[in-house]
């Protein structure tokens, strides 16, 4: 019996020690399960986004594409900036079986170093770049080693047909199509658009099976309120200033007084955008708006303006100028000549300083400081460029007690080009200032986003404007301006000479910025320009080095933009059955070319007509005039030739062209193979 019972005790025993086991066992397994699930869990549920990223960036790579950028054009629409497609070569190392022997002969293909090369395959194994945006002939060469592994990407490239023309108004494009310097940076986010991408799929072992390409979105292009050809004569005109005159920088605006638009922003030195990394970097400075310096006499506008505005002078009130100096807080300013009793005319055209600092000090530091501010000194204009300074102007707080006869004269403020050139526009335009702008029209497609001009802003009286027209007109006809004569044109403007402060603090004594403001015609003007020359050497007066510069630019833009003449003077006449009678003389008259030519009805354009041709005559002391006897040109044959062509023969022959219209030459005086003196006026009239 008991026997028994000590048997059972074991089993019963053992039975127990099984189910636990099996117990313990099945929740080890359930807690397996249950960390087996909760890491599932937490892989694919909480970590599912990163861990999808981090396969597909093992798994394939994204090649952005840069889209193609829009298209800038000046106001003819003639393309000045545009993206062409190229080819841009990149490798996957993974399929090239022998990268030594590859990198052995791509690299004298495309002129790269063997050794980057090779390096760039040992480290990317399913993509890299070999070299981006290449030539058609590098493009040839390599397609002809056909190799494997080296495949070519399509990839759109920034070129500028024209060259330097307007480089510095539309900037430079890097390698991947950003913008960095002009309206190509100012107007990146527009012209650039979205870009498209490449993806390039690759399998465990590194191997390329697939790619997917996603085009992206054209940039959207721009339509500028520059003018080619004036464009064009503008930086002629200052390159040719610059043989003459040797100076260090210098620039030009045009601009259109009446709405504010800018035709032509010329500066010195320049460069080409197609490889601007050859240009020096203060070649590529806009200095219409990036350079600040001292006006010197054209600053007088805004000071005979505002006394004028506020009738505390009139044009014709004698001003007592002290024998040509005036002393202020204990500093004696001299003119350059010894006047005595200037009318306030006189003042202007003569260019008196004791003049102008009497009519400053009427006005009081305040009065004149809302003038200065009201023309548009000492803050940005806003105009569609980067890099635009506000120019140096203290608040009368800061002034000292020579300050008010330092700013009446144009010393001590710093102005812009393009502040100054809005100023004179202002007056041309019976006293509203147009905000200055140098883009006309954004469109893609149909879709065109032309912003509506600003307002304009009246700084003084039309009757204020007037009479400052007829002092600014005085300037040109017999003041410091004469060498500003147009001819066949009037013009009103104001010379300036700055000297420039030098390393010590003061003035130099041999380094100058002269300059030369104005516009034409006087009653109606189309156009306001401004020519400023930085350390001219062999003169500095504004009336010998810019004045001169202004006329060239004023002529031959007049006559392209189709501009009655209000002036003619010693003017040849059109040929007819009988040779032309002897021109007529006019006070400081110049020879010159009538505005239109008659052509009768049905005429064909082409081939050029000859016109009759006048000698060329300048004036000389007591208004008797005397023939240039100086070497005698051969005129060429213009018919069919395009502006630049004529205008750059024209400047080899030492002739001084005048141009009527645009396209292509239909007419020409005086006639070809006629022999006439260098330096001659020639008139050339285009067509379409």
């Amino acid at each position: 019996m008991s026997l028994r019972k000590m048997s059972a005790r074991p089993a019963t025993s053992r039975g127990s020690l099984t189910l636990s086991r099996g117990l313990l066992l099945g929740g080890l397994l359930a807690l397996w399960m249950l960390a087996l699930v909760a890491r599932l869990y937490h892989l694919q549920i909480i970590q599912y986004v990163d861990l999808l990223a981090r396969a597909e960036r093992q798994q394939q790579r994204t090649v952005e594409i840069a889209p193609k950028r829009g298209t800038i054009y000046d106001r003819q629409l003639q393309p000045l900036a545009m993206s062409l497609a190229v080819d841009s070569v990149f490798a996957v190392p993974s399929e090239i079986p022998n990268p030594e022997m590859v990198a052995d002969l791509l690299a004298p293909a495309l002129g790269l170093g063997k050794g980057d090369l090779l390096g760039r395959f040992k480290t990317f194994k399913s993509f890299c770049w070999v070299k981006r945006k290449v030539s058609a002939g590098e493009s040839a060469r390599v397609r002809d080693l056909n190799l494997q592994g080296i495949y070519f990407q399509k990839e759109m490239k920034r070129f500028y047909p024209k060259g330097e023309l307007a480089a510095q108004v539309m900037g430079y494009v890097g390698l991947d199509d950003h913008g960095l310097g002009g309206l190509e940076y100012r107007m990146n986010d527009t012209i650039r658009g979205t870009p498209g991408r490449v993806l390039i799929a690759a399998d465990a072992r590194r191997q390329s099976f697939r790619s997917t390409e996603r085009p992206g979105q054209p940039g959207k292009n721009v339509v500028l309120t520059l003018d080619e050809n004036i464009q064009y004569i503008a930086e002629k005109a200052l390159a040719d200033a610059v043989v003459k005159w040797r100076m260090a920088s210098g620039a030009v605006v045009v601009q259109n007084p009446q709405t504010g638009e800018i035709l032509a922003m010329a500066g010195y030195p320049t460069f080409d955008p197609n490889d601007f990394g050859k240009s020096a970097p203060e070649a590529r400075i806009n200095r219409a708006v990036s350079w600040v310096f001292e006006p010197g006499s054209t600053f007088k506008l805004v000071t005979v303006s505002a006394a004028l505005e506020e009738h505390l002078a009139s044009p014709g009130e004698v001003i007592n100028c002290q024998n040509g100096s005036i002393v202020l807080a204990g500093h004696t300013i001299h003119d350059h000549e010894p006047y005595g009793g200037l009318t306030v005319r006189q003042v202007v055209a003569k260019s008196s300083d004791v003049g102008a600092i009497k009519l400053g000090l009427r006005l009081g530091e305040e009065r004149l400081y809302r003038y200065i501010r009201g023309f548009g000194f000492g803050s940005p204009g806003g105009i569609e460029l980067p890099g635009e300074e506000r120019g140096l102007l203290q608040p009368p707080a800061h002034w000292s007690g020579i300050s008010i006869g330092e700013i009446s004269m144009g010393q001590e403020v710093g102005v812009t080009a393009l502040q100054l050139v809005s100023a004179y526009s202002a007056i041309a335009n019976g006293g509203v200032l147009h905000p200055p702008r140098v883009v006309g029209d954004v469109f893609l497609g149909d879709s065109h986003e032309r912003a509506a001009p600003a307002m304009g802003r009246r700084l003084v009286s039309r009757e204020t404007a007037e009479e400052m027209k007829e002092i600014l007109a005085e300037v040109v006809e017999e003041g410091t301006g004469i060498t500003a004569r147009l001819a066949g044109y009037s013009a009103a403007g104001k010379t300036g000479t700055a000297q420039k402060i030098d390393s010590s603090g003061t003035y130099s004594k041999a380094y100058y910025v002269s300059s030369f403001v104005g516009f034409a015609p006087v009653r109606n003007p189309a156009v306001t320009i401004l020519v400023v020359i930085d350390s001219p050497v062999g003169g500095y007066y504004g009336r010998e080095v810019a004045a001169p510069v202004f006329r060239s630019i004023a002529e031959q833009t007049l006559g392209y933009l189709n501009v009655p003449q209000d002036n003619p003077s010693l003017w040849p006449q059109v040929a007819s059955s009988t040779p032309a009678g002897p021109p007529r003389q006019k006070r400081g008259g110049r020879a010159g070319f009538p505005s239109q030519m008659s052509e009768p009805p049905g005429a064909a354009l082409s081939p050029v007509r000859t016109v009759s041709f006048a000698p060329r005559l300048l004036p000389e002391r007591g208004g008797t005039l005397i023939l240039d006897n100086g070497p005698m040109v051969t005129v060429p044959d213009f018919s069919g030739r395009a502006l630049r062509q004529v205008a750059e023969e024209c400047q080899a022959l030492g002739l001084d062209l005048n141009i009527r219209g645009s396209g292509v030459a239909v007419e020409q005086m005086p006639p070809a193979r006629a022999l006439v003196p260098a330096g001659s006026h020639i008139l050339v009239r285009f067509a379409r």
